[in-house]
């Protein structure tokens, strides 16, 4: 009967972008390309439970998958009479459609991994938003549904699907291919932002009643593996990859047993899964000898600190508060520089602390939940009880998250007492 049913989804779902991003690149039409691609996926679910998986999954994947795409450009007159418009949407290889029982040549040889990172740098494209970059990689290079994307961002599946339509009229016409080398490293940084983004809706949701979103984070994680075996010695991707699992380390120890939020420093660390932790400071030495040190090696490079300690009152923030130094002088990361007010509080005391928070709240053009959150924490511990408790106060009634929300108030609460 072949391989397992959660084995051959497993298959399928690591085999979808590269079958998307091989036809995309033959074909030059996303749209159609995207429906041959989900149709061939489909039948691979059906028949390989019972057939067996073929001995080159990808390449009937890509067999299937073309058929279904000629057959559609074969029976669209209207499209086959729009040659112009059609030559100015297809690659210069464009694809001449072969007589039946013919396979197409041409996309079978090509680099699958490449064709992922392509797929991936298209989605990210300049023109796009960073919210339509997030909705089309999710959607064609991650293999989610649309429901499931507007889920993750609670909207209604019609505003997400009007989003991602959207985006790829955006990117309609450009050429399928990777960015010339002057202009990688900036097509590159988008990919990861986005990556970023998606794994910290995940492990943080900004909105809604679950604290973590398990699909987005694992997500994040799969497709930054999958640009780190094409890219393995770029530090960046590996720091990426480094801070996330470092990161998702502590999953375990995040709640309590009615869900709710416990914070870094109260968490049972014996919850927190080793196994990731080695991995993850492994990544982070290595990312940090693959050249100059830059934001994800040096967030890894934090992580990896905190997950060290095997108590709270082990952690380096010494040594933290140097990273966080070099860090914000990098970057004018706004999540950066209050992770930096955190450590100087804990080095140097919480009134130098809030002197950083004071300083971060007077520059900011608007004013985030967080600030107020990390004031109410290092105004307790100055002993300033009622201060603090308007802080927490605040931050709950600016926070979207509902676990986060339950949890400032708690906070407050037990000052009242």
């Amino acid at each position: 009967m072949g391989r397992a049913t959660d084995d051959i989804e497993d298959l399928l779902r690591r085999h979808a972008p590269q079958v998307l991003g091989a036809l995309v690149r033959r074909y030059g039409h996303f749209d159609p390309a995207e429906d041959s691609a989900q149709e061939a996926l489909i039948a691979a679910a059906e028949q390989w439970p019972r057939d067996g998986v073929p001995d080159n999954p990808r390449g009937w994947l890509i067999r299937v998958a073309s058929r279904r795409l000629t057959d559609r450009l074969r029976s669209d007159e209207a499209r086959r009479r729009r040659e112009e418009t059609a030559a100015a949407l297809t690659p210069t290889d464009a694809f001449v459609a072969p007589p039946p029982g013919e396979e197409p040549s041409g996309l079978d040889r090509a680099p699958s991994e490449d064709d992922t990172l392509t797929l991936l740098f298209l989605c990210c494209h300049p023109a796009l938003s960073p919210a339509a970059q997030i909705a089309l990689t999710l959607r064609a290079v991650g293999g989610l549904t649309t429901a499931e994307i507007a889920r993750a961002h609670l909207v209604p599946e019609a505003t997400m699907a009007q989003r991602i339509s959207r985006a790829k009229r955006t990117v309609r016409g450009t050429r399928f291919r990777q960015p010339d080398a002057q202009d990688r490293d900036q097509r590159l940084a988008a990919v990861l932002q986005v990556l970023y983004l998606v794994f910290n809706e995940g492990y943080t949701a900004t909105a809604g009643p679950d604290l973590h979103r398990t699909d987005l984070a694992r997500e994040a994680i799969r497709l930054t593996r999958a640009v780190r075996r094409l890219l393995p010695h770029e530090g960046r991707v590996t720091g990426l990859l480094a801070l996330m699992v470092l990161t998702e380390a502590r999953t375990p120890a995040r709640n309590g047993p009615g869900g709710e939020l416990i914070p870094l420093d109260e968490q049972d660390r014996a919850l927190w899964d080793r196994t990731a932790i080695a991995e993850g400071t492994a990544l982070a030495e290595e990312a940090l000898a693959q050249g100059p040190a830059g934001d994800y090696q040096l967030q890894a490079a934090i992580a990896a600190l905190h997950d060290e300690a095997e108590r709270a009152e082990d952690t380096d923030w010494p040594q933290i508060l140097a990273l966080y130094d070099l860090l914000v002088r990098r970057s004018p990361d706004p999540a950066a520089a209050l992770g930096r007010a955190v450590a100087v509080a804990m080095v140097h005391g919480p009134r130098a602390g809030l002197a950083e928070v004071d300083a971060l709240a007077g520059a900011a053009e608007h004013r985030h939940y967080r600030l107020d959150a990390v004031r109410g924490h290092l105004l307790e511990r100055a002993g300033e009880p009622a201060a603090a408790r308007t802080a927490y106060r605040a931050a709950a009634d600016a926070t979207l998250s509902e676990p986060e929300a339950r949890y400032l108030r708690l906070l407050a609460d037990r000052l009242d007492g």
